[in-house]
């Protein structure tokens, strides 16, 4: 049985829990500029380089890793948002990218597995990409709208690198999460795709859309049914939103990719909005009740948590769905469909 079988297999006997942030949990370990740099011997400050942990630190994503298992997390990310090398390079680390991908990988790989070995019940490891921090669709000079920092072809190969080193660590799915930009999706889905065929198999991609303004679209100007046009093609295993705000904003646009959508409906949003300090303030009871409506509602398959969710939000989740039905994905009418800014279907 293929992986994207055996998640299809377990997805159809309940809701699936994944875990929770990583960025505010290791905010919460104290690091020093010491803890970050380890031995390597770099010339920039590490400090909130979190990702270079698997190869510094491992114990800080480790353990939080094992503190979502514990909490009840069918699927773990890999602590590697960051993890490429034009996110690195504002850490002059840009040669460690595929080690830190490796390590971080093997980290969740090891511990899916000895979970999965205690109990029987399957787990799984995402490879976490994130969208970087430039964009194949805006200019950053407002005087130039023009001008693009980066092209696809580049961005292509920067995610087929990051790609490439979570597969050889052992991840099963390739988790695009955070799109801001439909265009960099596109590029993160060429690089799983052209991956996979090197590879000689099935690469199950996961895609997570965040929302930037309450009208329900991203920085790139694309609505969740403009978005979920412009990358059904590549048969993502789950399609959903991440970040944002909190779940009481993403209501509306979770019940319309659920009903539009022809495969699994994932999302993990914020523990609420930040309060002025920046930090999140939502009890795990408060989250847990409201993503729980989404999977009462039978709208969803797999619920977790971003900024600002702990283990303690991941495990109220699990508690709160624990014997529902999950969603079952509906087969719409065979159309083109067409995305600009706005989704388009063309008629019958």
């Amino acid at each position: 049985m293929s992986i994207r079988q055996a998640f299809l297999a377990e997805a159809a006997k309940r809701v699936l829990i994944t875990d929770g942030a990583f960025g505010t949990e290791i905010q919460n370990w104290k690091l020093s500029e010491a803890d970050y740099a380890g031995t390597l011997g770099l010339s920039h400050d590490q400090k909130g380089n979190n990702d270079i942990l698997a190869i510094t630190k491992p114990e800080v994503p480790e353990t939080i890793t094992r503190e979502y298992l514990d909490a009840g997390s069918d699927i773990v990310s890999t602590n590697t948002f960051s993890a490429n090398i034009i996110s690195q390079a504002d850490y002059g680390a840009e040669h460690l990218v595929r080690d830190i991908n490796i390590e971080s990988a093997k980290i969740a790989r090891r511990l899916v597995d000895q979970y999965a070995a205690r109990d029987g019940r399957p787990r799984f490891v995402a490879g976490a990409i994130g969208p970087t921090n430039k964009t194949l669709s805006l200019s950053p000079d407002v005087n130039d709208p023009g001008y693009r920092e980066i092209d696809f072809d580049y961005l292509k190969q920067v995610y087929r690198e990051q790609t490439d080193a979570l597969l050889e660590g052992g991840v099963d799915f390739i988790l695009i999460e955070t799109v801001f930009d439909t265009l960099n999706a596109k590029a993160g889905i060429m690089a799983a795709i052209e991956a996979g065929e090197a590879l000689g198999r099935d690469v199950p991609i996961m895609l997570s859309m965040t929302l930037t303004d309450l009208s329900g679209r991203n920085l790139s100007g694309h609505t969740v049914e403009a978005f979920w046009h412009a990358v059904r093609h590549a048969k993502p295993v789950t399609i959903g939103l991440n970040c944002s705000f909190g779940a009481e904003q993403l209501r509306p646009h979770v019940k319309t990719l659920s009903e539009i959508c022809d495969t699994l409906i994932m999302i993990y949003p914020n523990a609420g909005l930040p309060n002025e300090l920046g930090a999140y303030d939502e009890a795990p009871a408060t989250t847990a009740g409201l993503v729980g409506e989404w999977a009462v509602a039978g709208q969803v398959n797999v619920l977790g948590g971003c900024c600002g969710s702990t283990p303690a939000h991941i495990k109220a989740m699990a508690d709160k769905v624990r014997g529902l039905k999950p969603r079952v994905p509906g087969a719409p009418p065979v159309r083109t469909k067409l995305a600009g800014l706005e989704p388009f279907t063309m008629a019958a």
